[in-house]
């Protein structure tokens, strides 16, 4: 397709959804948030932002990369956790200067998440239920309570990059779910894998690509191993150019692994509502040293990552069904690493709660595990959430747990187990 046809394609699309009321709505709300983003992030919030890291990220990349990990040079900010050649993606930014830089970077935020309604809305109609209603409306609404979630004000506020995440999951998925032939599925992956370069959370994803299934009914398993090849290449391939990174520069390796899971800096006390970090937070609380606690994060990491990620996998291995099942082997990933890594935020629900609508149109329309466990976890995730970070702000030193959010987590990692385990899901 050419770019002129393809722009056109997209102009029309928002186009026939402007036509909806509730969406004219929501993108008005979401240009509010938009804007007091700006002014919040400029004035009360200049020192304290996500943004001023990965400016200074800019900075370093250019002028001294094998500091990239040192906490030298970044003194009184977050440290910067991602791979390497990520980057090369905040040069641009920096080079504009840090004014300019931050609202440029969040008009391709709103850009992004335009894409990311028109991906959104094409996965829909393509994996949606029978028993849905054929006409848009409902679609439109989930669409714009996405726009209007909570979340996307932290997001640009902190001025962080999950939108890019969630788009690249979105269109990958999408080609996976449309295309089932060798080339498609290398693309797909090869997206997916360029996620990864921006932003590890989607490291858990690689096992769900393996096109593996153990048939209950005739006892055995199946496996495409050739097209799980060609998947699995397709996602390491952009992962693996770090890898030349790490070579050149023996240094980034060292520091990339100690800012990710040995370092000081993922035993400190905070808000985030992953399992792990609630682990942490209790041994805090009841007197652990900083020394000690520096001795028990990698096992603690370690432990949480293998029951979720070994339930996980084991479950998508013995699905009762093949439809549509990357949608909750995507899904499965992305929780894993929410409620394993040390450090999961608000903001990183951006790119869980897509996945969620998705499932809200793929699973029956009165189903029992959307009703108890996927749209009550939406709504919370999408408008709730940030409310419990705030109250943990305000009773950190006599109760340090963000916990709420992680009873959601659950409740939707149990939701997606039990449909992938229901005979009824076989008819989907």
């Amino acid at each position: 397709m050419k770019l002129g046809d393809f722009y056109y394609k997209i102009k029309n699309r928002i186009q026939e959804f402007w036509s909806f009321k509730i969406f004219r709505y929501a993108i008005v709300l979401h240009g509010i948030y938009f804007i007091i983003s700006l002014v919040l992030t400029l004035t009360v919030f200049r020192y304290q932002n996500d943004f001023r890291v990965y400016f200074r990220v800019g900075e370093v990349f250019i002028n001294d990369i094998r500091g990239l990990y040192d906490p030298l040079n970044f003194m009184g900010m977050w440290p910067f956790r991602y791979f390497p050649l990520s980057g090369l993606l905040f040069v641009p930014f920096y080079l504009l200067g840090f004014e300019i830089g931050y609202v440029i970077f969040n008009i391709i935020n709103v850009l992004l998440n335009l894409l990311i309604c028109i991906v959104l809305y094409k996965i829909i109609i393509l994996i949606r239920g029978k028993n849905h209603e054929e006409e848009e409306n409902r679609v439109l609404l989930y669409i714009s309570l996405y726009l209007i979630s909570i979340p996307q004000v932290f997001n640009y506020i902190l001025g962080q990059i999950n939108l890019y995440v969630t788009l690249l999951i979105l269109i990958s998925l999408y080609l996976f779910l449309k295309y089932n032939n060798n080339k498609w599925n290398f693309i797909a992956s090869f997206i997916l894998g360029i996620s990864v370069n921006i932003k590890p959370i989607t490291l858990f994803l690689i096992p769900f690509l393996i096109m593996i299934n153990f048939d209950r009914e005739e006892k055995k398993i199946k496996i495409e191993s050739f097209k799980s090849l060609i998947r699995l290449s397709g996602f390491i391939l952009p992962v693996l150019l770090n890898i030349i990174m790490f070579l050149i520069y023996p240094e980034l390796l060292e520091g990339f692994l100690n800012v990710n899971i040995t370092g000081e800096e993922t035993i400190l006390k905070n808000h985030s509502f992953s399992i792990t970090k609630l682990i942490q937070n209790l041994l805090v609380f009841i007197g652990f040293s900083q020394t000690q606690l520096q001795s028990f994060q990698l096992p603690i990491f370690i432990i949480i990552l293998l029951i979720f990620a070994g339930t996980g996998f084991l479950i998508y291995f013995i699905r009762r069904f093949n439809n549509y099942s990357l949608i909750f082997g995507y899904t499965f990933g992305i929780l894993i690493m929410l409620l394993g890594y040390f450090d999961s935020w608000d903001h990183h629900l951006l790119i869980l709660t897509p996945l969620l609508i998705i499932m809200i149109f793929n699973f029956p329309r009165n189903s029992n595990i959307t009703k108890k466990f996927i749209k009550p976890s939406f709504f919370f995730l999408s408008f709730l959430d940030l409310v419990f970070m705030g109250i943990w702000f305000i009773i950190q030193d006599y109760f340090p747990f963000n916990f709420v959010s992680t009873i959601f987590l659950l409740l939707i990692f149990y939701g997606v187990s039990k449909y992938c385990l229901t005979k009824d899901s076989i008819n989907q």
